[in-house]
């Protein structure tokens, strides 16, 4: 097999994968109404204690505990942790509710209004500078929040609860730096206590559905926790096999599946303006889409030339010396050929050269999954 063979196979195997764990995600609103009569919180609930059992689960499988000393000895980390941990209780409360009150196309929403969040918290909280495509998409997603504002009746308040906390999620991720199935154990072992001690508060008072309503019921509670951690695991494993910007394209098939299941599954309404509050919504991300592969191809162009100035001097020097030229092959062999060197200092100055060196060329920038599912 060529080496090209085995890369396709690999890119293959990455979106079959990537789509697998998104189309889970966009699928869930099938599952939550199946949960009933329990309520939004207590299935929250059980969400997160059987969450903690499947990660568990996979990480003993996997012995990968080692990163659990370390972590306990960084009090910052762990307080970043449990921001996450409130901050996704919310995200995951807020969801369940919307599906089974009968909102899913709101919920759908705000999973795509999220990476238009995600990129106005880069630019007020880090500074990150935007190129033209990014404004114009942020300026196109506020007015869509106008639109659909209008169209409500109200702000899109649920809509607009799951984007804030997904990206203020994102945000504390991105600070804590764990693997996925790592950040989702440490947050589920922060949720775990609290989440126990309501059920058992809630079967005392004879408020719970667990044991009350058979077998079945029971089981369908406790699968909660695999209906969380294989996406996550379908997720981290095409992360590895497919570049970012795929991946930021796979992010649409979640809300894309919770919109579609909205309409012709729960027959929920569209009237007009809602409808030209979504086409302005999809407008604003086929510009971030459109942005970000033209910016992810300049960087592979940059890195294709870099790599060929590299070996031309190397094959330079290589002739010198065969000419018997006073030249030492170590002195010369430039750092241009570690891709970071490319462009010296235009990642941390932010400034947009000729050639852009976007985050899609640094594969520790990955997105974290849609996980509203």
């Amino acid at each position: 097999m060529t080496p090209e063979d085995q890369q396709d196979r690999v890119d293959r195997t990455g979106l079959l994968y990537g789509f697998a764990a998104y189309a889970i995600w966009g699928l869930v609103p099938l599952f939550w109404p199946l949960l009933e009569p329990a309520g939004a919180v207590e299935i929250l609930a059980h969400r997160m204690v059987w969450s903690l059992a499947a990660v568990g689960l996979v990480l003993l499988v996997l012995r990968r505990w080692s990163w659990i000393r370390p972590l306990l000895r960084e009090p910052r980390r762990l307080g970043v942790i449990a921001l996450a941990a409130t901050v996704i209780s919310v995200n995951w409360g807020m969801y369940i509710w919307g599906i089974n009150s009968g909102h899913v196309v709101e919920t759908a929403l705000g999973y795509f209004i999220n990476p238009l969040v995600s990129i106005a918290f880069g630019v007020l909280l880090l500074r990150e500078r935007l190129r033209p495509a990014q404004w114009a998409a942020v300026g196109v997603g506020a007015v869509a929040v106008a639109v659909l504002t209008v169209g409500y009746g109200k702000l899109p308040w649920i809509a607009l609860t799951l984007a804030f906390t997904f990206a203020t999620y994102g945000l504390a991720k991105k600070r804590v730096g764990l693997g996925g199935l790592e950040s989702l154990a440490a947050e589920t072992a922060v949720q775990f206590l609290p989440a126990l001690g309501f059920l058992i508060w809630l079967g005392g008072h004879g408020g719970s559905t667990f044991a009350s309503e058979g077998a079945g019921h029971a089981v369908l509670l406790a699968s909660c926790g695999f209906i969380t951690a294989v996406p996550l695991i379908c997720f981290g494993a095409s992360a590895v096999r497919l570049p970012l910007s795929t991946i930021g394209m796979l992010q649409y098939v979640a809300p894309t599946f919770q919109f579609v299941l909205g309409l012709a599954v729960f027959h929920e309404s569209m009237p007009p303006e809602r409808w030209a509050g979504f086409a302005l919504v999809w407008l604003a991300l086929a510009l971030l889409t459109w942005d970000a592969l033209r910016t992810a191809r300049r960087a592979r162009r940059a890195l294709a030339d870099a790599a060929a100035r590299a070996g031309a001097r190397s094959a330079t020097v290589e002739a010198d010396v065969v000419r018997g030229a006073d030249v030492a092959p170590e002195a010369v062999v430039p750092e241009a050929v570690v891709p970071e060197a490319i462009v010296p200092e235009v990642a941390a100055s932010g400034a947009i050269p000729d050639v852009d060196v976007p985050d899609a060329a640094v594969p520790e920038a990955r997105p974290g999954p849609i996980s509203g599912g």
